[in-house]
């Protein structure tokens, strides 16, 4: 027996060892969740979060509410919820509609679509004007308040009432003073101012059909424009480029003098709230006075952005300090100045002269007046400037335009020979009150027919 056999006998096992099994992927485990969340509310008590829900707060239990803010919340309650209790029930029945209680609560300001108005295309009303003068430095047709029409012929001026439709000869002139060269209405549309060629001022009363005062020394040469600040006070424009304001009331009636143009006063307008004067000339130039300045100061604006004579100048009515002027024959400009900045706002290329302008009474829109090609009245849509329709009926210059009190028509005189008056308003079916006061004859037919 050898020497392990003495020790003891220890059994023939083979010792297992462990080893390292092979790992199925290197890829990350990839865990998938689901798409809703659930809380946990095993922290929760629910009884106390019910009692919160339901337990009024402090300022509802205990505020007391004025009495305003009580009514305001029964209306509201009455309005919103009719009666119920909740908002939403069900019924066999629904409710009144909601809207129909609210309609008292529609804005009574809001006014439908404004129609579209129709300007006709053609005169509704043609009066031949033979003789009378093609200058574009006078200014021979205006409309008076009194709704009638005044125009000079060569050496006679004639009216035309448009209630009846009657023509008067106001006067007719010889000699130096011929021809006449201006005219111009009152405010109160009862008392006719006529320029002439030998620098006087004849100021006639239309009731009576005769003069009443006569203005000497005005100018150099003959007037060719006028303007009225108020009944009393009457401003000229002369040939010279003197421009002088008068009180027809005074014995020395002259009491402003204005030296800024060089060659003839074309077109001379004062401003609605009667502070500025607006004068154009044919040495290309707008000046601007101001009433309060005295006579022999400078002018409040001189604008020199005109290539051509300005004759055409006219205020805006709806639009404190808005002067628009009009270019002549290498001009072809409508401009609109800003008399208190002293600056242009705007500039329109008319692709023709400009030799007149008006704004309408009745809406926001400018009228001009043309020379060659077109001959024609436009109609502008202010402040965009949109042409809105052109009135083509004359055959040469439109030189004269005047606009009836009513606003409703604009009357234009060309060297055509022809008095043409255009709707461009709508009429009212309200029949006016006939004159109290008639004007002179009514034979002259053929002078004006």
């Amino acid at each position: 027996m050898d020497a392990n056999s003495s020790q003891g006998s220890v059994p023939d096992v083979h010792v297992r060892r462990w080893r390292r099994l092979p790992r199925a992927s290197s890829r990350p485990t990839t865990h998938y969740y689901g798409d809703r969340f659930i809380p946990l509310r095993g922290g929760r008590n629910m009884d106390i979060a019910e009692a919160l829900l339901n337990t009024p707060t402090k300022d509802e239990s205990t505020a007391e509410l004025s009495p305003s803010r009580a009514a305001y919340r029964k209306l509201l309650a009455d309005t919103m919820l009719q009666g119920r209790t909740r908002v939403l029930s069900f019924s066999n029945r629904p409710h009144t509609p909601l809207m129909s209680s609210l309609e008292p609560l529609t804005p009574t300001h809001i006014q439908p679509a404004k129609r579209r108005r129709h300007i006709p295309q053609g005169p509704e009303k043609t009066l031949g004007a033979p003789n009378i003068l093609a200058d574009d430095q006078l200014n021979v047709l205006d409309w008076g308040s009194e709704d009638i029409l005044a125009i000079a012929l060569d050496d006679a001026v004639y009216l035309w009432n448009a209630a009846n439709e009657s023509i008067a000869e106001l006067v007719t002139v010889t000699g130096s003073s011929a021809p006449i060269t201006s005219v111009s209405w009152a405010p109160d549309g009862r008392h006719l101012a006529t320029g002439q060629r030998d620098s006087t001022v004849v100021l006639y009363d239309v009731t009576a059909m005769k003069p009443l005062l006569t203005l000497y020394g005005l100018s150099t040469s003959w007037v060719g424009s006028l303007a009225w600040n108020n009944n009393h006070l009457l401003t000229t424009g002369g040939a010279d480029g003197l421009i002088k304001t008068n009180d027809v009331r005074s014995m020395w009636p002259i009491v402003n003098v204005y030296r800024g143009h060089d060659d003839a006063v074309c077109g001379l307008q004062w401003s609605p709230c009667g502070k500025h004067l607006a004068s154009g000339g044919k040495d290309q130039l707008l000046n601007i006075w101001d009433i309060s300045r005295s006579s022999d100061s400078s002018p409040l604006h001189r604008f020199n952005n005109h290539t051509a004579a300005v004759r055409g100048v006219a205020w805006c009515p709806f639009e404190n300090n808005l002067l628009a002027s009009g270019g002549g024959e290498t001009d072809r400009c409508i401009k609109f100045w800003n008399v208190s900045a002293g600056t242009c706002v705007k500039s329109l290329e008319t692709e023709s002269e400009v030799c007149g302008l008006l704004w309408n009474k009745k809406e926001h829109e400018l009228l001009s007046s043309h020379g060659p090609d077109k001959n024609q009245i436009t109609v502008w849509k202010y402040p965009s400037m949109f042409k809105i329709s052109e009135l083509t009926r004359h055959t040469s210059s439109v030189l004269y335009m005047s606009q009836s009190p009513d606003g409703c028509t604009v009357a234009s005189a060309s060297d055509d020979e022809t008095l043409n008056m255009w709707q461009i308003n709508e009429k009212s079916t309200e029949k006016k009150a006939p004159k109290s006061y008639h004007v002179g004859p009514t034979n002259m037919y053929s002078y004006i027919r």
